[in-house]
C-alpha cells in the first residue's frame, strides 16, 4: 500500500458548502462530508439526516462513512433518532462486507455513547 494518509481537523462546513458537495458528489469530497458534519456540525437532525442521505450512495466506503458520521454524532451531540438510523446501521453490517470494520467500529461508538446494544449478536459473532 503505497498510499499516505494525512491527517488533518476536518471542516467545520457551512451550508452553502455541504450543498455544493452534494452538487459536485466528487468522491473524495463526500468521503469526509458526514465525518465533518459529524463531528461539527451544530445541528445534530441536520447532521443525521445528511448521513442517512450519503447511506445510500453508490460507493460502499461513503455509506461506511456515512454510518462513521453517526457514531460521531453520537460521541459529538449525544443523541441519534433510532428508528432512523437503526435500518441503516444494521444493512450496512450485512451488506458492506468490504468497509466492515468501519462499520463495526462505528457501531461500537454509537452503542457505548448512546448505551443501545445495535448488532450484539453479529459483532460477538453469535
Amino acid at each position: 500500500m503505497d498510499e499516505k494518509r494525512i491527517y488533518r481537523p476536518l471542516d467545520d462546513l457551512s451550508v452553502q458548502k455541504i450543498k455544493e458537495i452534494l452538487i459536485r458528489n466528487q468522491l473524495d469530497e463526500l468521503l469526509t462530508l458526514p465525518l465533518s458534519v459529524g463531528e461539527n456540525h451544530t445541528n445534530w437532525k441536520v447532521a443525521q439526516d445528511l448521513c442517512a442521505q450519503l447511506s445510500n450512495h453508490e460507493s460502499p466506503a461513503v455509506r461506511a462513512n456515512a454510518v462513521l458520521g453517526f457514531a460521531y454524532i453520537a460521541r459529538t451531540k449525544g443523541k441519534l433518532e433510532k428508528h432512523v438510523v437503526k435500518p441503516i446501521i444494521l444493512r450496512e453490517l450485512r451488506e458492506n462486507h468490504e468497509h466492515c470494520l468501519r462499520v463495526h467500529d462505528a457501531i461500537n461508538d454509537i452503542n457505548m455513547f448512546l448505551k443501545w446494544k445495535l448488532g450484539k449478536k453479529a459483532l460477538d459473532g453469535n
